[in-house]
């Protein structure tokens, strides 16, 4: 039996700016290889966001994921979400059926899947560094384990305490502490959240939802001070397996 509803190719992409360094067509591409799934999967980089209603009426695409900076932005194009994606405000996967645009946050999904193995009893605080599209994600599924947290930027708001805020007790005091922001990431690899890193210990985790570099200097710092380092491979992994579930049409 067809894998698909049509005999035709199913196209499916990513859109962000920039995407010099995308992990997902290189995955999707070995996973249609593998499994013999006739489809493709390309990069879009838009540099305005308005850019998606030229490429969603020129190509037939069936999906596509969202990367920084339209996780938010997207949400405007769209003519469904779902349960999740609609509490967190933010979208990282598209399904597209007859017309039909709908939503889904499968960064949850990666986020969860990589992060729970990792949670020891005493990590029951967290400390959520970025306010993006990211980390709006993270906080959902910190609630969903039942987990406090807390939230730095570099600009003061309403419940967002900034890094200058950000003391030895407060460390202390959250030992997991997430990077959802892109300080670090290639070709920035000298760059760092400004947090407090030696008052960091064995007790802390630190991930970073970066993935290249494998370790960024956020998690150097700790792994230095003996800190427990996750970086966001597998997130990205196990968001696009979700992906690929949602967009597949099982015959």
């Amino acid at each position: 039996m067809p894998f698909f509803l049509s005999s035709m190719p199913a196209h499916y992409g990513l859109i962000g700016f920039p995407l010099t360094h995308s992990f997902s067509p290189k995955w999707f591409a070995e996973k249609f290889a593998a499994e013999g799934i006739d489809a493709t999967y390309k990069a879009y980089p838009l540099e305005l966001i308005e850019s998606i209603s030229d490429l969603l009426a020129n190509y037939p695409l069936r999906g596509l994921n969202v990367t920084i900076p339209y996780k938010e932005q997207v949400l405007g194009y769209l003519n469904e979400l779902d349960e999740a994606a609609e509490a967190i405000g933010a979208v990282n996967c598209i399904d597209i059926r007859h017309g039909i645009k709908k939503g889904y946050n499968t960064d949850v999904t990666g986020f969860e899947q990589s992060l729970a193995p990792l949670l020891q009893a005493h990590h029951t605080r967290a400390l959520v560094l970025g306010t993006g599209g990211a980390a709006k994600a993270v906080h959902y599924v910190l609630e969903k384990l039942g987990l406090t947290y807390r939230t730095v930027s570099r600009h003061q708001s309403e419940g967002v305490i900034t890094y200058d805020e950000l003391t030895e007790e407060l460390i202390a005091s959250h030992p997991l502490i997430i990077n959802t922001t892109p300080l670090g990431m290639a070709p920035h690899t000298d760059e760092a959240p400004a947090i407090p890193y030696h008052a960091l210990t064995e007790k802390h985790l630190l991930y970073d939802l970066i993935y290249n570099p494998d370790e960024t200097k956020f998690l150097a710092l700790g792994k230095q001070q003996g800190a427990t380092i996750k970086n966001g491979h597998e997130m990205l992994v196990r968001q696009a397996e979700a992906s690929w579930e949602i967009w597949k049409i099982l015959t």
